[in-house]
């Protein structure tokens, strides 16, 4: 089923940055739909929902409750049916460890929240204009961090 928007989903639990996110994508006034999410077991059982619609970008924060965003990552690459998602890791943290962790695991993109709104417009802009299908094909660790 073709759509004329681009399908964002957000699993944060933190309610600022859910709100920071939203109102970044509004003022962007890019054709989206924003759905999300407040901790991992609740995306999981949106994601393995066969009335689901996948989402373009899936926008997954680390430190979640119920189920982590490491746990949401491995399944949802072990996943047939999600393994095609585009995810772009979106935490706090900006540890190597986490990562690279989230690199091995098989995440497109790691994006440290920015806390200026400014700079959050900007790198969500660049998020839902890269070309996944080609960013996914030549990924290295090089363009795995994204920074402005």
């Amino acid at each position: 089923m073709q759509t004329d928007y681009i399908h964002i989903i957000l699993a944060d639990d933190d309610e600022d940055d859910i709100l920071f996110f939203t109102d970044a994508f509004d003022e962007l006034k890019i054709n989206t739909k924003v759905n999300t999410f407040k901790d991992g077991e609740e995306l999981m059982d949106y994601l393995n929902d066969d009335q689901s619609r996948m989402p373009n970008v899936l926008f997954l924060d680390l430190n979640m409750p119920k189920k982590t965003g490491i746990e949401c990552l491995k399944e949802i690459k072990a996943s047939h049916k999600m393994s095609e998602i585009a995810i772009a890791i979106y935490s706090t943290s900006a540890s190597e460890e986490d990562i690279e962790k989230t690199f091995v695991l098989g995440a497109n993109i790691y994006i440290k929240k920015p806390g200026d709104f400014k700079k959050l417009k900007k790198l969500l802009s660049e998020v839902v204009s890269i070309n996944w299908q080609y960013h996914t094909n030549g990924l290295n660790k090089d363009n795995f961090l994204l920074s402005l």
